[in-house]
């Protein structure tokens, strides 16, 4: 893989991590129009270098987790049925899942459909206050949902931000509780894949993963800042719109 083709995966998967739009998706894409030839390393790649953007939420989120140390352990509640899922899935996810355009353009268009339709039940439904914390028992409801997003286009973001869209929460509550609970999401899957992969790691290989790993990280941090402020004042329609057109675009490019 060459250095060029990183700053450029690593700049999408910054991006799209915590925006509803799957950065497993927009990776793949790009892997394809960058002619990246798939193996397990770039494979691997694409799930290592997220935990770039990991890192960029710990760095923000530092203070309040050390503020509100109930907030990790329910982030450790949310994350357990995604842990379960991943964990008995995972050769299905990464040989099979991962990389199926057909799949990502299905995920991303019936998850932006979806989207669309939550965001017009949102406004008909009572909100619970904007400064009320997401409870124990509706973080393992989101951790079920996240689960979901194993197969590649549904979004991890998208996942958990729609199931507590349904649970009443304010945009801005359950889009920083997204931030927070791909934490040990990520950092695991990132984790996993790194042991599983270290025999055919080269040295080559981990200085590129260490580049992409670096360039996510950035682009998370200033995507991370700035979703906040929007979703303070708009809704998630405009995504979902987005991941439909995206996925007609990506099944009229597998035909012809």
């Amino acid at each position: 893989m060459q250095y060029i083709q990183t700053i450029i995966l690593g700049l999408l998967e910054g991006i799209t991590e915590y925006l509803p739009i799957s950065s497993t998706a927009h990776l793949s894409i790009g892997s394809a129009l960058l002619r990246v030839q798939e193996s397990d390393f770039t494979k691997s790649f694409e799930v290592i270098i997220q935990g770039g953007a990991i890192l960029a939420v710990l760095v923000l989120y530092a203070k309040r987790l050390v503020d509100r140390p109930v907030i990790i352990l329910k982030v450790a509640a949310g994350f357990v049925p995604t842990a379960v899922v991943g964990f008995l899935l995972y050769s299905l996810i990464k040989n099979v899942l991962i990389g199926n355009m057909v799949v990502i353009a299905v995920a991303l268009a019936a998850g932006g459909a979806v989207i669309i339709i939550v965001e017009r039940w949102y406004k008909k439904k009572a909100m619970v206050s904007a400064d009320t914390p997401v409870s124990i028992k509706h973080v393992f409801y989101i951790g079920l949902a996240q689960s979901l997003a194993v197969i590649p286009g549904v979004s991890r973001a998208a996942a958990t931000i729609v199931g507590g869209l349904m649970l009443g929460y304010s945009r801005k509550m359950v889009t920083e509780f997204s931030f927070l609970l791909a934490v040990p999401t990520i950092a695991a899957a990132a984790g996993y894949d790194f042991i599983r992969s270290a025999n055919i790691l080269s040295g080559g290989d981990i200085k590129i993963l260490a580049f992409g790993f670096t360039v996510s990280f950035l682009a998370a941090l200033a995507t991370v800042k700035s979703l906040v402020k929007f979703v303070s004042t708009h809704t998630f329609r405009g995504f979902g719109w987005y991941r439909i057109a995206l996925g007609a675009s990506i099944l009229l490019w597998i035909v012809l």
